[in-house]
């Protein structure tokens, strides 16, 4: 009897090891080509907009300058952190913490292909959702910490920003439901597949366009980079922040980016979906279609960040609440009647 509860214990241990290493695994492939995507994200990002201003951009480190966020990132590492006498130690150094992890994490659920996902859970979309909801907590934490008014300004800016688009992503998301009748983003990609006249961005068009807008508002992107705002915060709730702990709000926020990217992508743009369901375009894996589509939007917010000037703090608000927000629960109401008019409501079972 002893023998074989041994035995048991031993091979239930080995199954929960393995099984352990395995998502190890899975982590690291996922994280460890982010981190490397999110420093040739910060290299295009300066070519697009130095290109778009008629001038060089990075081109000395490294062939053609692609080794200059790498020599960035070493610097930084090296760099003294420096800690203002008046702020709280703890929470000012948690906050980074906080944003760096939050925007990693939201990829565990992003389907890269039709089964490569590393949590093919029931709920991605309402996982999604929450991950980006906790974001402002990195960044009120850090103004307030800093014990500085700049600083505790760009984090109450932030805070009323985020909090304002997300109530307009979650209704376009709600839209998106609708449609598909799942909260399993594979599901989502399911529900467009068959070609480009089959993805969401053409019958929600004016969805996808708010949802565009408000993933800029939502990562503080230009031209809604008020909690930032150089000219009048002198970079608002990290104005206090060197070295690593700056860097982490750095690598945080184009994490986000990328995050917002794929999401735009998989809810709009059919994710590993190809173009066109024939030769030559389904022979593509569906992983390179996807990662297309991330450079393609991430192209997008880069030309929109050199291209449109900065919004006042009072039409940002009044864009999300007196435009996006109505305009949003109209567009609801308009697909669930549209739906149901005509029996189109998705049926699971």
């Amino acid at each position: 009897m002893v023998d074989a509860v041994t035995t048991y214990l031993n091979g239930a241990l080995g199954l929960y090891v393995g099984t352990l290493v395995w998502y190890i695994v899975l982590v690291l492939a996922i994280t460890l080509p982010l981190l490397i995507a999110v420093a040739f994200a910060v290299y295009f990002d300066r070519k697009i907009w130095a290109a778009m201003q008629m001038r060089r951009g990075p081109n000395v480190v490294g062939p053609f300058g692609l080794l200059q966020s790498f020599a960035d990132g070493l610097k930084l590492f090296l760099k003294e952190t420096i800690i203002p006498a008046g702020a709280n130690k703890g929470v000012f150094l948690i906050a980074p913490m906080i944003t760096f992890t939050l925007a990693l994490i939201g990829w565990a659920v992003i389907p890269f292909d039709a089964n490569l996902v590393l949590a093919n859970i029931n709920v991605g979309v309402l996982y999604l959702f929450a991950i980006s909801s906790l974001g402002v907590y990195g960044i009120i934490m850090s103004g307030w910490a800093s014990n500085s008014k700049y600083a505790f300004l760009g984090g109450m800016r932030s805070a009323a920003q985020m909090v304002s688009y997300e109530v307009s992503i979650g209704l376009v998301i709600v839209t998106v439901l609708l449609c598909v009748g799942s909260l399993n983003l594979s599901d989502v990609v399911k529900a467009q597949s068959g070609g480009i006249w089959n993805w969401y961005f053409i019958w929600l068009f004016p969805m996808f366009i708010v949802f565009l807008i408000s993933a800029l508002a939502e990562t503080n992107r230009p031209p809604f980079d008020l909690p930032e705002a150089e000219a009048e915060l002198v970079a608002g709730y990290q104005v206090e922040y060197s070295s690593m702990a700056f860097a982490l709000f750095f690598l945080g926020e184009y994490a986000n980016i990328l995050l917002m990217c794929a999401m735009i992508s998989v809810l709009f743009f059919g994710g590993w979906d190809p173009i066109l369901p024939f030769a030559p375009f389904t022979m593509v894996p569906g992983i390179i279609w996807f990662l297309l589509k991330i450079a393609f939007f991430f192209f997008v917010f880069a030309w929109i960040k050199a291209s449109v000037p900065r919004y006042r703090y009072d039409q940002l608000m009044r864009l999300g609440w007196k435009v996006f927000l109505p305009f949003s629960l109209f567009w609801v109401v308009l697909t669930a009647g549209f739906l149901v008019y005509f029996d189109l409501l998705p049926t699971k079972g």
